[in-house]
């Protein structure tokens, strides 16, 4: 039985769940991740705001002198993480071999199951009118034997679109595309190709192995494979998360010690939540900092023992900040904070140490309060600073994130 893989990619997902929730935004040009004289970039942006150039990645400031009549929105990562658990629980209807790649799209292995529904065409059609009907959103879907071809054909047939590439038409379906079509060619790739004579995948398709491998090393072997429409890889379900962070970019760049705390607290507080949430603890917190000149650092600290404290993973990012801080004197663009080595959280507290048992106590206390009436109903001293700072919404402060991923 000949595989068939389907890849579902939502259309221009946030500004189209803001469009749902606000049908007076439809047909106009529309750019989600922040105020356009913010410092942030683009997350998102609607297909008529498409044709006066923008998208993803730009500069909000980029994209307002481009499109000045853009109607720019912060965004909400809480709304669109809600669509897209409702988004990925149609796929799972249809078949258990689900891969999600982000919040917008995934891959299906529908592989037997298009009995059930007459095709895959057809199998495929229902799901797009499904998540019409329940999400009020569409979705472009491609269909091939295999990852590689089945997302460059949904790709092609957005928005809106549904394109299947039948068995063995693979390498004729990619072979008149540019280069850059093929997933995995950035920039620079594309240019080494490019001085190579090499302009479109069906030229990339029959240099010579032994070629590719000298220009590109073991990368060559790949898109050799690719280019020729073969990929063998399995739909697999994703492996449990190995860490979590949160981050934020300053409006302006700051000296400000005591915004920096109050800041790194919060961000630490959101990353604790998340570990309990998720019953898992971890033993390494990492600081993150991005310096006025785009200097980027990491600092790392080891614990004895594995946490899931609020506490604990601000006073070990405190004492990474002080540290950096007394090294370095320029003022701070981003500060994040993150934890990795998790483990799950099954740690016996020591019956003697009373301080562990009322920090964790406590911290229940807190996280039920805060799933009843939201994060910020309940705060430290040090993040209500964070109030005149960041606006706030049911789920929190809403901070600058270059994706809109926190």
């Amino acid at each position: 039985m000949a595989r068939r893989i389907m890849h579902i990619d939502l259309d221009a997902f946030f500004v189209s769940v803001e469009q749902v929730e606000n049908p007076q935004l439809k047909g106009k040009p529309v750019v989600v991740g922040g105020r356009p004289q913010g410092r942030g970039v683009v997350a998102s942006a609607s297909y008529e705001a498409r044709t006066f150039g923008l998208r993803a990645g730009m500069p909000l400031t980029t994209a307002s002198r481009l499109c000045p009549q853009a109607i720019f929105i912060q965004g909400s990562f809480p709304k669109y993480r809600d669509a897209s658990q409702r988004f990925m629980a149609i796929l799972a209807d249809f078949s258990p071999y689900l891969e999600p790649m982000g919040l917008d799209e995934a891959y299906l292995d529908a592989t037997g199951f298009e009995s059930i529904h007459g095709s895959t065409h057809q199998m495929a059609a229902k799901i797009k009118q499904r998540i019409k009907d329940e999400l009020g959103l569409t979705a472009s879907v491609g269909i091939a034997g295999g990852k590689i071809v089945a997302k460059v054909a949904s790709e092609l047939s957005k928005p809106d679109g549904l394109l299947e590439v039948a068995a063995g038409e693979e390498r004729s379906f990619l072979a008149p595309l540019p280069v850059a079509r093929l997933p995995g060619i950035g920039k620079k790739t594309e240019q080494k190709l490019n001085s190579l004579s090499i302009n479109t995948i069906g030229k990339l398709s029959t240099m010579s192995l032994s070629a590719l491998k000298s220009h590109f090393g073991a990368s060559g072997e790949v898109l050799h494979r690719f280019a020729n429409g073969i990929d063998d890889r399995e739909v697999k379900p994703p492996a449990a998360a190995k860490s979590t962070s949160r981050e934020t970019t300053f409006g302006k760049d700051t000296r400000d010690r005591s915004l920096l705390k109050s800041t790194l607290r919060y961000l630490g507080e959101r990353v604790g939540a998340d570990l309990r949430q998720r019953g898992k603890r971890a033993r390494c917190i990492t600081l993150k900092l991005r310096y006025a000149d785009f200097t980027t650092i990491t600092r790392r600290h080891t614990l004895a023992q594995t946490t899931d404290s609020d506490q604990t993973i601000f006073d070990t990012g405190l004492g990474l900040l002080n540290k950096a801080l007394s090294e370095e004197r320029q003022a701070v663009r981003l500060i994040g904070i993150g934890v990795s080595e998790l483990v799950e959280a099954g740690k016996q507290l020591d019956m003697l140490d009373t301080s562990a048992r009322r920090q964790e106590q406590l911290n229940k206390a807190i996280d039920r309060i805060r799933k009843k009436y939201g994060f910020t109903a309940i705060q430290t001293g040090r993040t209500l600073k964070l109030k005149d700072i960041f606006p706030e919404d049911g789920e929190g402060y809403t901070l600058q994130t270059p994706s809109l991923s926190r």
